[in-house]
């Protein structure tokens, strides 16, 4: 019928809510040594089954359970004059003084009611972790002071006092859980503790300081190879670094680490690194020295244009490398010239001086030759008149590839032809 259906449907609602069961809340726990903890339970049971109302009959905390058999925390000797119960509509809570190390552990609440087989535990149970304090200061940046917040692993109570320290010396006046810097020294370090514990102060808190900068492998950077500069520093927060190139602008690489797979002459320069953390910040640099073999030489004769025998003729060869590379200058295949300078001078150029010629440039890491440089000596015939007098005359001809130098003396009564030279070679002279 339907009147059956619908009391069928509350029944079952009814019993929904008034089920068997056990929720704790906290399931995980951390205390200090030597502090008060509560462990609260809610508990649930129907209020009748087979129209026979339930009534709570026995309510305790256990820990241990061996074949059936649950000991209740009261009547364990280390815990008797140490846990209380409080149980009142449906809420139990266990309280625990003086708490010890041991006192670790899942504790699990039980009752037992009038009804056959009434009786339930519940899962898993709460976790308690007993520990000493482990304290730590937080460090976080407002506005424009510092705030630095006293912090524990475990829960402390809201009435805590704290102890705060300034480089190993209490400061005093200051007993709260949050402490605000205006300034803060480069040099200082603060710590913290528990009033009444200060035998577990926390680790102190510092700006960045013994900042330095390593370059791997140690010794020469040659190019092409692998290389990478480590920036560290002892801080506390951790510091956060920042790599900068001073010779060149870009974006900063945000690590402590700086690599270069394939390093290139153009890396060189000044590089410096930031450590930097909620308290201050330091610097250190260090200096890239890219070595690398002689580039492709550049050649040239000066002056430039047509060479003239008996002329001033230099021959240079430059090349970029690191460390300078060494010249040598060559005429076809014989050696006229080695040095650190590339440059080679003829006083007085003459047409034996004709050919081609080249230079090496080397260094330790590497060797390279120049292309071929042709020079070409022209002799012209040609009257050159001395200021002294104008009694001297001097002719250059080219004879059948031969520069012939001839010089002459016009004053009256005096030999006509002084000396006649063929490519820089007297073949005669008068006196």
């Amino acid at each position: 019928s339907m009147w059956m259906k619908c009391a069928t449907v509350q029944l079952v609602f009814l019993l929904g809510q008034d089920d068997w069961g056990v929720t704790y809340s906290p399931t995980q726990i951390c205390a200090l040594e030597g502090s008060t903890v509560e462990i609260n339970s809610l508990f649930s049971y129907p209020s009748a089954v087979r129209r026979v109302s339930t009534t709570v009959q026995d309510t305790f905390w256990f820990r241990k359970e061996i074949d059936g058999v649950y000991s209740d925390l009261r009547r364990v000797p280390e815990y008797s004059r140490r846990v209380t119960y409080h149980c009142d509509n449906k809420k139990c809570t266990l309280t625990i003084e003086n708490l010890v190390k041991s006192d670790s552990g899942v504790y699990k609440f039980r009752f037992i009611t009038n009804q056959s087989g009434g009786k339930y535990t519940g899962e898993p149970g709460v976790t308690l972790s007993v520990t000493d304090p482990q304290i730590q200061v937080n460090v976080i940046q407002v506005f424009t002071s510092t705030r630095l917040n006293c912090h524990s692993s475990c829960h402390l109570p809201d009435h805590s006092s704290y102890i705060w320290y300034k480089n190993e010396r209490e400061v005093h006046n200051e007993q709260g859980k949050y402490f605000h810097l205006y300034t803060f020294g480069p040099e200082d370090n603060y710590r913290c503790a528990v009033r009444g514990r200060g035998d577990f102060r926390s680790p102190p808190v510092y700006a960045p300081k013994l900042l330095s900068v390593s370059v791997s492998p140690s010794g020469e950077i040659v190019e092409g190879s692998s290389v990478t500069l480590t920036c560290s520093s002892d801080a506390n927060p951790e510091a956060k670094y920042t790599w900068y190139n001073k010779n060149r602008n870009g974006n900063p690489f945000l690590k402590g680490s700086l690599s270069f797979w394939s390093i290139q002459s153009s890396h060189s320069g000044e590089y410096y690194c930031t450590a930097e953390n909620e308290l201050g910040r330091r610097s250190a640099s260090t200096f890239i020295d890219v070595k690398y073999p002689p580039r492709i030489p550049s050649v040239s004769v000066s002056p430039s244009g047509e060479i003239v025998g008996g002329s001033s003729v230099t021959l240079t060869c430059s090349s970029d490398a690191n460390p300078a590379a060494n010249y040598t200058w060559y005429k076809e295949n014989q050696t006229l010239f080695q040095g650190p300078e590339g440059v080679y001078h003829f006083t007085s150029i003459n047409s034996e001086d004709r050919g081609n010629y080249h230079c090496k440039c080397e260094n330790h890491y590497g060797q390279i030759n120049s292309s071929a440089l042709h020079v070409d000596v022209q002799c012209k015939l040609h009257y050159l008149f001395l200021i002294i007098q104008k009694t001297v005359l001097v002719m250059h001809a080219n004879i059948n590839g031969m520069c012939l130098h001839m010089l002459f003396n016009c004053l009256p009564d005096a030999p006509k032809l002084l000396s006649v030279s063929v490519s820089g070679e007297i073949v005669r002279a008068v006196q």
